[in-house]
């Protein structure tokens, strides 16, 4: 691979990205990374990466919310099909822009270097570091489970500080035993991850697979050994809350807030694009795969929230704290809570492993076109993957684990993630306006309503979630603004844009 000018070269807005090459020329001994990842694998991305806890705990909560299962399932399907419309629209874009960084390059396309950059920032600062620490965190959880972990005496484990009017927690002990294993969890996949990216997917693809048998299993035992039945199945699913439904008004903020659970266990959809540039034919796996992973996760979820509410009534979901594992208890008793357990310490060790894999090529991107840390675009001349970029972000991510605020981080930046999901789905506009000829492998299906619809309900979700919530939503932007000094530093040449291997 030729070695890059010394100024940083900004892609033409006209000029479409492609793929990195799958290796170096025949006339260079420069690494680059091993393109070895097919559609099987991406689409086991896209799945792992989506179906970690979230469908585990978060029905419990959203009944609480709602007391209408219609209101439950119509709110997973809701989601699920926005989620869908996302990945529609940004489907079309990642088959015109196969590049490894995924939508940080797309936005560096569409919009400028700013805003490519500010996505960047915010991925490796918190959003996907912090996904990784909070996922890990509920793996060494339910390990709890089988095994005994220390942790310290009350005193020791945390204390708050107070920051723009409310408290933070800072609890960097706080069960300590728990905190090892999440990050022996971290750095392990990082290490997997570190050896090549053939190892990472195929670990993906057997955690994945397990994980969907496993999801099924229950949904099947469900249905075949609990004392449920089709009427009340029936009677449960179809009936209104009319008493809840009279009164719309009333509605809004439980449906918003169910909406924002459901949207948390959709999350992650995107992160295939982050790895373009290993996948075999990344203008048609990516979409294929994005279609693919989308729709099986939708009608997973769906079909686990019926199989909830075949076994328990929506009251009794409604005040469960781990409502998959009282769901089997009452199919199997005592052992279905183990396996349901089992279960989620599957599915959490994969979502880890699909995001660590994935989430560290955006800083190797930034890094390679001069907008990060020189070093961190260093390709390892041994396993071919982006070493430096994957072990900074374990280090980072172990570290939110000690610090003991990840999830309060986490959900400060989940309306960061909606204005960037807004901007976008705005993007496939922007390019058919620019770059009418360029080539789609994909073109959105339903152009121009479906990513107009998603585009216009993001916006709204962002206003929402600012109403409601306007201190976490006002830290969340101030959180991304620690990254603009970084990028006055590296825009201005602080960093040379060559990158040596």
């Amino acid at each position: 691979m030729p070695t890059p000018p010394a100024t940083p070269s900004r892609p033409s807005r006209a000029t479409p990205l492609t793929a990195e090459p799958a290796g170096p020329p025949a006339t260079s001994t420069r690494p680059a990374l091993s393109q070895r990842l097919g559609l099987y694998t991406a689409t086991m991305i896209v799945i792992g990466s989506v179906i970690g806890s979230g469908i585990f705990v978060k029905p419990a909560t959203m009944a609480a919310q709602l007391r209408s299962p219609v209101l439950l399932l119509g709110i997973w399907t809701l989601a699920g099909l926005l989620t869908l419309a996302g990945a529609l629209t940004n489907a079309e874009i990642a088959g015109m822009i196969a590049s490894t960084g995924g939508q940080y390059v797309f936005f560096r396309r569409i919009y400028n270097d700013f805003v490519g950059y500010l996505y960047g920032w915010s991925v490796f600062a918190v959003i996907q570091t912090g996904s990784i620490a909070g996922i890990a965190y509920v793996f060494a959880e339910y390990c709890g489970y089988f095994i005994e972990l220390p942790r310290l005496a009350p005193q020791w484990e945390q204390h708050s500080v107070s920051l723009l009017g409310g408290a933070i927690t800072i609890a960097p002990f706080e069960q300590l035993g728990v905190k090892l294993l999440t990050v022996a969890c971290i750095l392990v996949l990082t290490f997997v991850n570190v050896v090549g990216v053939v190892a990472g997917g195929l670990l993906q693809n057997v955690l994945t697979t397990a994980k969907l048998a496993a999801i099924a299993a229950i949904a099947c035992a469900a249905f075949a050994f609990s004392d449920g039945s089709g009427g009340s199945l029936t009677a449960t699913t179809w009936s209104f809350g009319l008493h809840q439904l009279g009164d719309p008004w009333a509605l809004l903020r439980p449906l918003g807030l169910a909406l924002a659970g459901a949207f948390w266990a959709y999350d992650g959809w995107n992160n295939i694009t982050y790895v373009a540039g290993e996948l075999r034919e990344p203008r048609r796996t990516i979409p294929r795969s994005l279609l693919l992973g989308t729709a099986a996760v939708v009608l997973v979820y769906t079909v686990i929230n019926v199989a909830y509410l075949y076994v328990l009534p929506i009251d009794a979901m409604a005040r469960s704290e781990l409502v998959a594992a009282d769901a089997l208890e009452r199919v199997l008793g005592h052992v279905g809570a183990a396996l349901v357990s089992a279960l989620v310490v599957v599915s959490t060790f994969g979502t880890v492993n699909g995001t660590t894999l994935a989430s560290a090529r955006v800083s190797f991107a930034m890094a390679r076109d001069g907008l990060f840390w020189r070093g961190l675009g260093h390709i390892s001349p041994r396993f071919h993957t982006p070493a430096r970029a994957l072990v900074v972000q374990g280090l980072w991510a172990s570290a939110l684990v000690f610090s003991g605020t990840f999830n309060q981080l986490t959900d400060m930046l989940i309306f960061v993630s909606w204005i960037f999901y807004a901007l976008g789905a705005l993007g496939v506009f922007i390019l058919r306006r620019r770059e009418p000829d360029a080539a789609r492998p994909y073109r959105v299906w339903g152009y121009p309503w479906v990513p107009a619809a998603f585009t216009l309900f993001a916006v709204g979700y962002v206003a929402l979630t600012l109403r409601e919530n306007p201190r976490d939503s006002l830290f969340g932007l101030l959180l991304v603004a620690t990254g603009l000094p970084g990028y006055v530093y590296w825009r201005r040449g602080g960093t040379a844009a060559s990158v040596e291997a």
